[in-house]
């Protein structure tokens, strides 16, 4: 319990009173009766906060929750206390989030439930708990606030952006994946697998024609070719220290978070393909592998695998990683290594293409800081921007040959900000599909 605005402003009242009528005799009399009234007000009202209150609160939040996504926090409360209560509420969230709209204030009648919300976005994954409501309730004539805790403890599970798949699915329905990026090329040829016979059609090539069919049928039949399907796309993902830094856009997502949205994204649009898709995690103290499924259950692998994964403090030891994941594949994979390139990886990067490329087709997705693109656009004013300026060139030229470096070891290269990774990710494994290289 403690006294309330509204009795610290009487208080003022009668402070400035009595300094009047230090002043002014005659305005004694009048402060003395104030005083009286005052304190008479102030233990009434304080009996009258102290009675049970019958008021419940129950929290509404999702299950589970993608990283970075705003959504809607809802209380339910219902009074059944015997008077209106005047609310003034502030959720215990967790602290890996940003809160909007709290605390939130509420005047709830007698006999009567309401619902009120605020907006909360997490921006790390994992188990987040809230914790209970701190709830302050005014007294009848609202001169002490009263401050109860109400609701229960929830856990909720933030997973990596599932969100983009939802989207991606929804576009892919009405064929408008060029809304978000995914381009729809045509086709450089027939694809691998035969997939049908049907009738020929203006823009058919003569190698299409199934001269037997057409024999048969006595009309132009042409063979129908599909991408091949059944085939195996592992994501090689580092959780080494450098994975940690944060994006500095609206986001708040870590480098690391992109890169799972990447795969979340990616493992998807694998899945519809007809591949089989899994993972293994390195530079982390307990790696994670999961083989390579194509059921529907999948996805849910990759979520429930990976939603607590968090960057390590450990550099990445990329020839380890490979011993690892060719010890556990035993066919051809398409092997997406998610890092981010340094000049200092080419002790343990190249012996690791080595023995991954002998095997399987690898793609070295590497995400650019953007703010390195920032300081070479930046015009050079002065000394201090004109080393800046050098110092972002040169870096920029190693990247360069490092990049060039894992092209000549016979690995394709993916060189591309966080936020795009996902959707430039999906456009490249698009393309090896489309050019049957895997």
């Amino acid at each position: 319990m403690r006294p309330g605005s509204s009795a610290l402003a009487y208080a003022l009242a009668w402070l400035l009173l009595g300094i009047a009528a230090s002043l002014w005799p005659p305005a004694l009399l009048p402060w003395q009766i104030a005083g009286g009234v005052f304190g008479v007000a102030l233990v009434a009202d304080w009996m009258l906060a102290r009675r049970p209150l019958d008021l419940t609160l129950e929290r509404c939040v999702p299950a589970s929750w993608p990283v970075g996504v705003p959504k809607d926090v809802m209380l339910r409360l219902a009074n059944h206390s015997g008077r209106g209560l005047r609310l003034a509420l502030y959720d215990h969230h967790p602290q890996a989030g940003i809160a909007e709209l709290l605390p939130l204030s509420l005047a709830l009648p007698n006999e009567r439930s309401a619902q009120i919300a605020y907006r909360y976005t997490p921006i790390h994954r994992g188990d987040l708990t809230f914790g209970q409501c701190d709830v302050r309730v005014a007294s009848p004539m609202r001169l002490w606030e009263r401050k109860i805790a109400l609701g229960e403890t929830q856990t909720v599970r933030v997973f990596p952006n599932f969100a983009a798949i939802s989207g991606y699915a929804l576009l892919a329905t009405d064929n408008r994946l060029s809304q978000i990026g995914v381009l729809q090329r045509r086709r450089r040829g027939e694809g691998m697998d035969f997939h049908q016979l049907r009738e020929y059609r203006e823009g058919d090539s003569q190698r299409q024609v199934d001269w037997n069919a057409t024999s048969r049928m006595r009309k132009l039949i042409s063979r129908e070719y599909r991408d091949e399907r059944d085939q195996h796309i592992v994501f090689l993902i580092d959780c080494g220290r450098r994975m940690s830094a944060t994006d500095l856009s609206a986001t708040h997502l870590t480098h690391f978070d992109h890169v799972l949205n990447a795969a979340l994204l990616l493992g998807y649009v694998s899945l519809r393909q007809g591949d089989a898709v899994g993972y293994l995690t390195f530079a982390t103290e307990t790696p994670r592998f999961a083989a390579p499924r194509k059921s529907g259950a999948a996805v849910s692998v990759l979520l429930n695998g990976l939603y607590d994964v968090q960057p390590s403090l450990d550099v990445p030891d990329y020839t380890q990683a490979a011993v690892n994941l060719s010890a556990r594949l035993k066919r051809r994979a398409l092997v997406i290594v998610l890092s981010n390139l340094r000049d200092e990886d080419d002790e343990t990067l190249a012996p690791a293409l080595r023995l991954l490329t002998g095997r399987h087709l690898v793609l070295f997705a590497s995400l650019r800081e953007p703010t390195l693109d920032e300081k070479l656009r930046e015009p050079v004013r002065d000394l201090d921007t004109a080393v800046t300026h050098v110092a972002a060139v040169d870096y920029a030229f190693e990247r360069q040959r490092a990049l060039k470096r894992i092209e000549r070891s016979g690995a394709m290269v993916l060189d591309v900000e966080p936020q795009k990774l996902p959707i430039a990710l999906v456009n490249r494994y698009l393309d090896i599909k489309r050019a049957g290289r895997l």
